[in-house]
């Protein structure tokens, strides 16, 4: 297992890495919409889909992998009304569609809107 680190997203807020590297696949830690430069988080959530999938970005980066290598993601919202604009943000990024699970939970980090978790490949 090799443990996955990059300073372009944000450090683990507890007792757990950004991601993980093991038989071939990387399992990143759900990624919240803070930029890692001044720990500060957008407004709204179009623009905290917008951070959480850059954060996303930069831990698959840092596993040598990208968005397209991605199979499944999990993502978290803070209220499933938010659901049609977090998938309009969301779509630019994930765009081979991989598998995903969403869910309404009754609160996340910081008191942040999303989360994002994603489960990639490192071959084809």
């Amino acid at each position: 297992m090799k443990v996955i680190y990059t300073d372009k997203a944000p450090g683990a807020i507890g007792p757990y890495s950004q991601g993980y590297e093991a038989n071939s696949l990387v399992f990143t830690s759900g990624q919240i919409p803070v930029e890692p430069m001044n720990g500060t988080v957008p407004e709204g959530i179009a623009a905290q889909a917008e951070q959480s999938c850059k954060n996303v970005g930069a831990v698959l980066d840092g596993a040598g992998v990208g968005f397209e290598n991605v199979i499944k993601t999990t993502c978290f919202l803070a209220d499933m009304d938010d659901f049609a604009a977090f998938n309009e943000v969301y779509a630019k990024y994930f765009t081979s569609k991989p598998a995903r699970s969403c869910v309404a939970v009754k609160e996340l980090p910081k008191g942040v809107l999303c989360e994002i978790e994603a489960i990639a490949e490192t071959r084809y």
